[in-house]
């Protein structure tokens, strides 16, 4: 049986008021505490790790709200991504490992998780420049950027990292990106994609990581940023002559939220124009849109651009 302690435990452990977590009792419906003798609420083990999570998400800046409902296994995969990696990739998680097969760390990783540490974030980004000069950007992103975000995020979510620390490293790794994506040649590349995210997603990494690997693959990709209403990418996709629109829901995107939003952009968008989805929240959907396709890796993007080709010969 699982050991529980009292509201004022919970209290120090977790650094959330007594009267916050009474008002998250009624509004949330969790905690959902049991009563001892004496009437006096009693909170079982797993809910106050789960509330330990949800008080390090909001010192992100994640709102309650929008955490609450989820699992702690999904808090979880939620606080291991940086603030704005958003389980690590437009198109999603690292590809799973074979059983029995032990992941091997490129050996820059510990390099660069020691300067995240200690703050020197212009010899990370010295180190990351290199990286990407060294191994090239497709490798640079699959293989070092995806472990190294996971270790930033699980460092995190144990308070081995300041929330200021993942915030600078994730600033870090965007200006390397950009500057690397800047050098890849793109202007008659083909299928063209507009890349952005919904109204009330603020997370763009997983944006520029797939962006990379397209403009790697010989696509013309287009980027809005995040955060576009609906009317406006359909506009811009029809100005921009996109052949695809792809979209990036990190793990803190509600998944009715995420529904609506593709059926919405689904119904508003040309049927000829493709509609691609990837990270955290779309993983979590049981049922995907009609007329969407799911990128479920980085490595799923270069067999989805030779598919969209195959039935585009002309494009």
């Amino acid at each position: 049986m699982s050991t529980s302690v009292t509201i004022s435990s919970v209290e120090r452990d977790t650094g959330l008021s007594k009267d916050t977590l009474r008002v998250w009792e009624r509004r949330y419906n969790f905690p959902q505490p049991s009563r001892d003798a004496f009437g006096e609420r009693l909170y079982p083990a797993e809910q106050v790790d789960k509330l330990r999570v949800v008080k390090r998400l909001m010192d992100r800046g994640l709102r309650p709200g929008k955490i609450m409902h989820h699992s702690l296994d999904e808090l979880m995969h939620l606080g291991r991504a940086p603030r704005d990696a958003a389980a690590t990739t437009a198109g999603a998680a690292p590809a799973p490992v074979q059983p029995g097969a032990a992941p091997v760390a490129p050996p820059e990783l510990n390099e660069m998780l020691s300067l995240i540490r200690s703050h020197r974030i212009d010899d990370l980004r010295r180190a990351m420049g290199q990286a990407v000069l060294k191994q090239g950007l497709a490798h640079f992103v699959t293989e070092l950027v995806v472990p190294l975000t996971a270790r930033v995020g699980e460092a995190w979510i144990a308070g081995r990292l300041e929330v200021f620390g993942e915030h600078l490293y994730t600033e870090a790794l965007q200006g390397v990106l950009r500057s690397a994506i800047a050098t890849v040649p793109r202007d008659t590349g083909s299928p063209r994609v507009l890349l952005t995210t919904l109204p009330q997603e603020e997370h763009g990494l997983g944006l520029l990581m797939a962006e990379a690997m397209m403009s790697l693959e010989g696509a013309h990709c287009i980027s809005l940023g995040v955060e576009t209403p609906v009317a406006d990418i359909v506009r811009a996709a029809a100005s921009q002559r996109a052949g695809i629109v792809a979209l990036s829901f990190s793990a803190a995107c509600a998944a009715n939220q995420v529904r609506s939003g593709l059926e919405q952009l689904r119904a508003a968008l040309p049927p000829q124009i493709a509609l691609w989805a990837g990270g955290a929240a779309v993983q979590m959907l049981r049922r995907v849109p009609d007329g969407v396709i799911v990128l479920s890796a980085l490595t799923d993007i270069r067999a989805r651009l030779e598919q969209w080709r195959g039935q585009h010969p002309d494009a």
